[in-house]
Order: C-alpha cells, then sequence, then structure tokens
C-alpha cells in the first residue's frame, strides 16, 4: 500500500530542506499532529517564537531540539539560550524582579528551583498530552501538573584514554580519592551545574562530607557547567571526569575524541530534569506546544541521538551504547535536591575555596 504523504509530512520536508539539514530520525518518526497540537500550533503561529532556557545538555544538543521543533512546527522560531541550572534561575529571577519576563519555558537541572517557583505562583499550569506517554520513571514528579520531566541523563566516571586506561581507571566513586589521582581529576561546581549539584548531594548521603575533603586534597580543576570536565578532558588538562556527564562524553566520543565512561560499581547517578512554563510569559500558546513536543518520541530521537536518556518506551539506544536500565542507578530524591543543593554549594566552596 502506497503511503499518501501528509501536509506536514510535505512541510517539514520542505523546512529541512531550506535549512540544509538531515532529519533522518524525524522521517522514521513522522506522525500526524494530535487534535491539540493542531489547535496550539494555529495559535502559536501567530506568536512567531519561543523562548526557551536550558540546562539539559550541552549547547550541541539543545541547538537539535530547537531546530528539530522548527522543522515540525514551520513558521515559529526557536530561540535556545543553554547556560548551567543555577545561572538560569539567576536569570529568570532577574526577569521576574524586573517585570520583564523572556523567557517562555525553563529547563533545569535542579528540582529545587521547580519547588520554589511553584511555592511562588510563578509558573503555569499545563498538562502536556505527551506527559501521559512517557516512560512510569518520569510520571508523576509534581502531581499537580506545574512541571514535569522532559530529560534525564547519567553521571558517571570519564576518562581520557589516550592517557589512562579502562582496566587502570577508578571503578567506584571512593576510588577517586586515591593519592595516584592528584593533579589529574576534573569536575563541576554545584553552584552553577544541578547536574553537578544533584551528584555532589548523592555522595554526600553515600559516603558523608568527608568524601570532599579528601576529594580536595588531590585538588581537582574545577570548571563551571559539567560539560566543563568534557573539555577537559578533550585538551589534555585532566584525565578523569570526577562527574562526567554520559551524554556529552559519548557525544564527544562519537567524533573521534578519546573518551571513555566507567560506570561505578556503587552506582551511576541518574538525572531528573524538569521543565515548565513561567507564569505571564509572552508566547503561552508556543510554549504549550514546546511542552508538548519536548515529551513527544521525536525530541527522545533526538536525545538518543545525542547519547543521553529516551523518554519514552519506543525510542531505543544506538546499539552498544548503556542506557540507564543496564546499569546500576543511584538518585536522591527530590526533597534531597531541594534541602541539599543550597547545603552543599555552601560546603563545596568552604572545601574547596570556589
Amino acid at each position: 500500500m502506497i503511503r499518501v504523504p501528509s501536509r506536514r509530512d510535505v512541510l517539514k520536508a520542505g523546512s529541512a530542506l531550506a535549512l540544509g539539514a538531515t532529519l533522518g530520525a524525524r522521517s522514521a518518526l513522522a506522525r500526524e499532529m494530535s487534535a491539540r497540537e493542531k489547535e496550539l500550533y494555529e495559535l502559536a503561529k501567530k506568536e512567531g517564537e519561543i523562548n526557551w532556557y536550558t540546562a539539559h545538555s550541552d549547547d550541541v544538543t539543545a541547538q537539535a531540539l530547537g531546530r528539530d521543533f522548527e522543522a515540525s512546527y514551520p513558521g515559529i522560531k526557536a530561540n535556545v539560550v543553554r547556560t548551567t541550572a543555577q545561572v538560569a534561575f539567576q536569570r529568570v529571577s532577574q526577569e521576574i524582579k524586573a517585570g520583564a519576563m523572556q523567557v517562555d519555558v525553563l529547563s533545569s537541572t535542579d528540582l529545587g528551583h521547580y519547588a520554589y517557583l511553584k511555592e511562588k505562583s510563578l509558573l503555569e499550569h499545563y498538562v502536556p498530552d505527551n506527559s501521559a506517554h512517557v516512560l512510569d520513571i518520569y510520571k508523576n514528579y509534581d502531581p499537580d501538573g506545574f512541571y514535569h520531566v522532559t530529560s534525564a541523563g547519567m553521571i558517571a566516571i570519564g576518562i581520557n584514554t589516550s592517557k589512562l586506561s579502562e582496566a587502570d581507571a577508578p571503578k567506584n566513586w571512593p576510588d577517586l580519592l586515591d593519592p595516584k589521582w592528584k593533579d589529574k581529576i576534573a569536575l563541576g561546581h554545584p553552584g552553577f551545574s544541578g547536574y553537578v549539584g544533584t551528584w555532589v548531594v548523592m555522595l554526600r548521603k553515600l559516603y558523608g562530607w568527608d568524601f570532599f575533603e579528601k576529594l580536595a586534597k588531590n585538588n581537582p580543576q574545577i570548571g563551571r557547567s559539567i560539560n566543563d570536565t568534557v573539555t577537559m578532558l578533550n585538551s589534555g588538562e585532566r584525565i578523569i571526569a570526577g562527574c562526567g556527564p554520559v551524554g556529552t562524553a559519548m557525544n564527544s566520543a562519537k567524533k573521534g575524541n578519546p573518551l571513555a565512561m566507567i560506570y561505578p560499581t556503587d552506582g551511576t547517578v541518574l538525572i531528573i530534569a524538569p521543565s515548565a512554563i513561567m507564569k505571564g510569559v509572552k508566547h503561552p500558546n508556543c510554549a504549550k506546544l514546546f511542552m508538548e513536543y519536548l515529551l513527544s518520541a521525536e525530541a527522545s530521537q533526538v536525545w538518543v541521538d545525542h547519547y543521553n536518556e529516551s523518554m519514552r518506551a519506543e525510542i531505543n539506544p544506538p546499539p552498544g551504547v548503556k542506557a540507564a536500565k543496564d546499569v546500576k542507578i543511584i538518585r536522591p530524591s527530590v526533597a534531597e535536591i531541594d534541602k541539599g543543593i543550597p547545603e552543599v554549594i555552601k560546603a563545596w566552596r568552604d572545601t574547596f575555596g570556589v
């Protein structure tokens, strides 16, 4: 039976050609818009753009999601601002204080941000239709429907394989404390990165703050974003990413960089990252449509193509790539993150001096 291309297929194909893009994954997942999407799309076209502040990934992945959204919904521009979680939150806070909201959708990696914003009635209530179709582990983080998990990633131990073999690399988190790794470890900063903040909260729970006091003796090089650890590995400044973002590192390895991940025997840290629409945004229908997109199979395909976790059961990881279901996973609770990140930021600065 010959399939007649839908109007959406034609629009998407035309947009991809105009952009010079190759959206093979999208053609495999082409689907008709739901009634809700059609309604939102017609309203969103009148608004014309979406401003997305995101800390969920590196810039390459964030831009890929933005361009894929534009290909799905021609006529709507996605303005992607990729930064760290704490910087994004600071920027949003300044916009709120100034009464000049620019952000439409906020995607932070710090769950505590959403608890605060919800308490202050600064989030728009919206439950995407697609939230019913995500994997169970990502459902109902906020039963009231103000924010929704739209991304997940893992933190393990990254290594530069041109300078350190997998056989000789640390096998668990306490192995990082061995004095032989002095001046060889790269870290991000919990005061900037929600990923790093969650990692610190989890390891403090497992091993106490004594772990970090010992780690400081190894003189790690500390960046801001967790993705800075991958930059330091690629440059050869350090050979171990003590808190290595699996998605960013594996995406970099795909480009030929000598990187590998060690999944600690005591557990790989799973990061749960929500998104929400801010109250009183300029582009409310674009924001709702974008939330639908973030939870779609198409968006999950983009995530997987960049070595991050899928929100949807129908999207599988690439061959040979480990997903969260393939390794031992550990993660702190929402309450532990909300309370713990401000605590560990202060303790971190006292211990590491930055």
